[in-house]
């Protein structure tokens, strides 16, 4: 009888300079678990190794001058031709401060792929025109600036990879969570029942159900008011 596993649902393909940083947080809890029985896999490619002169140069000095250096395009074009030719199907991603925010409609679009190929920028970023010439897709984790996009990876993998299927196993708690009906997600409590004078709410005593889904309902609205307003305002527009 054969024991070859089946394919995995959703692949993750990295180019980074730093390979050695994966899977990282990715190795443990769910996803790491997932990994481990071949639900979903993570491949990763030195960019180094797709450089053409005896010291390995991935980077030069920006033309109009400037600080900090830039990728070359033909050592990333490289390095993406041979992930490309391996997955043509995935989704191929910049990571970058200037690109589209992610959020979870993006993060539910990519999961339900077959998985992605994601460039982390190391250094001032890389040069414009392999980006443009492979259409390369951006996106960005928020208004911030991390020293690389492998820490950016990785959270966008781990947000995509919850939600393959046999990955969290919970479908109902995915379901409830934050962003998922466009609110913030309300409040948890658990034993003890009173804690350093704090009682739990008593509705969430009760036993009425119809109450208690009401309860959250109504914090999840207060609390996404109060703290995203912009999310609120998506919401509302969508009621009308």
């Amino acid at each position: 009888m054969s024991t070859d596993k089946p394919d995995p649902l959703w692949t993750a393909t990295v180019l980074t300079l730093f390979p050695e940083m994966f899977p990282g947080p990715l190795g443990a809890s769910l996803s790491g678990r997932g990994l481990k029985d071949g639900i979903w896999a993570l491949e990763t490619m030195d960019i180094r190794g797709f450089a053409t002169d005896k010291h390995s140069t991935v980077d030069d000095t920006p033309f109009g001058g400037g600080a900090g250096m830039v990728m070359r395009p033909d050592v990333i074009d490289k390095a993406i031709a041979e992930a490309s030719a391996k997955r043509p199907e995935a989704t191929l991603i910049y990571l970058t401060p200037r690109g589209r925010l992610l959020d979870q409609a993006k993060v539910r679009e990519l999961a339900e792929t077959k998985g992605v190929i994601l460039l982390c920028g190391r250094y001032e970023g890389v040069d414009q025109r392999v980006l443009e010439a492979r259409q390369v897709e951006e996106i960005s984790l928020g208004d911030f600036v991390l020293s690389g996009g492998e820490a950016a990876a990785v959270t966008l993998i781990d947000a995509c990879v919850r939600l393959v299927p046999g990955v969290t196993g919970n479908k109902e708690s995915l379901e409830e969570e934050s962003f998922e009906t466009g609110l913030l997600e309300y409040p948890h409590y658990t034993r003890p029942q009173e804690w350093a004078g704090r009682e739990v709410p008593e509705v969430l005593l009760s036993g009425h159900h119809k109450k208690i889904e009401e309860w959250r309902q109504r914090c999840s609205k207060e609390i996404t008011k109060n703290r995203r307003p912009d999310l609120w305002a998506r919401h509302i527009k969508k009621e009308i």
